[in-house]
């Protein structure tokens, strides 16, 4: 029987996990915004799209039975990237859900499983096929991690267009009516949602956050409008000391809990905002922001 799609009607209970797994702060709080974007989707009826969507990182690795997997063979098909792990609660949960709705929309959509935090393929092996899992799973490699931001926590999902443009991203357990939705209206099927469209700003490449007019936990209210701009590129040319590799933008949008780059960034509002619009000073430092370790 078909079901009938009003978004309403398929919030899940909120006793269900939205947590991902993960180590970090900046984990907690990336998981902990997937979470609140979903229920403002939910709340509001609305499915949100990148504008403009970058192109998918390409990647080449072998699945689990030793063939060949790439994102070049879903070509044409809506690809649901999804990191994940054996050990890790959340990933087991959206399992059967994944199972569910790789069955049902077979034809349109190739979801593909990369095992992350993984040193026994033979486990992994045996936890898919107990599992009954569907659909294509290898064991993910640093250099594909790291192309896709990091992966700070798990699971973490990548929406993936026909055109193989990365449309959405969802960090933690998502609720499964979601994934649906984004299908559904990619392929234009009738739902009850209302499509926006964002910029990437960081959300979804960090490299995106040079665009953003705002960051997390960064008052800019006592700027003028070329002071703003002023301190904003000092933020993206600048870096945070906290060890993360990361300019004070990306630091601010990668982890809002991150002390270092909150004190830095509002050491720098101060410095612009005492010294004249048109004054910048040179930065200390410069971070480039695609480097083969960074997240991007």
């Amino acid at each position: 029987m078909e079901r009938k799609w009003q978004f309403g009607t398929l919030v899940l209970a909120t006793s269900v996990l939205w947590c991902g797994c993960g180590h970090t702060q900046a984990a907690r709080v990336e998981a902990a915004r997937s979470k609140q974007e979903s229920q403002d989707a939910q709340e509001t009826n609305v499915v949100r799209f990148v504008k403009n969507p970058d192109a998918a990182p390409a990647f080449q690795v072998n699945d689990l039975d030793g063939k060949p997997l790439s994102l070049g063979d879903a070509k044409g098909k809506i690809v649901l990237l999804n990191f994940w792990a054996t050990w890790c609660g959340p990933c087991r949960a959206e399992i059967p859900d994944l199972v569910d709705l790789q069955k049902r929309y077979a034809d349109k959509l190739e979801i593909i499983a990369l095992a992350t935090d993984e040193d026994d393929a033979d486990e992994v092996r045996r936890f898919v096929s107990k599992s009954g899992i569907n659909y294509r799973v290898a064991m993910t490699t640093d250099d594909v991690r790291n192309s896709y931001g990091g992966i700070a926590a798990l699971p973490t999902s990548f929406v993936i267009d026909a055109q193989g443009r990365i449309v959405q991203k969802h960090v933690g357990l998502n609720d499964p009516s979601i994934y649906e939705l984004e299908v559904r209206a990619m392929l234009g099927q009738p739902i009850d949602a209302k499509i926006e469209y964002f910029e990437d700003t960081g959300q979804i490449f960090l490299k995106n956050v040079e665009r953003a007019t705002e960051l997390p936990g960064v008052d800019f209210s006592e700027l003028t409008a070329q002071q703003k701009a002023t301190a904003l590129h000092r933020m993206n040319a600048e870096s945070c000391d906290c060890g993360c590799k990361l300019t004070l933008a990306q630091c601010r949008m990668n982890d809002t809990g991150c002390h270092v780059s909150l004190a830095l960034t509002a050491k720098v509002v101060s410095q612009v905002a005492h010294s004249g619009s048109s004054a910048a000073a040179p930065p200390k430092k410069s971070a480039k922001t695609a480097t083969s370790d960074q997240p991007q």
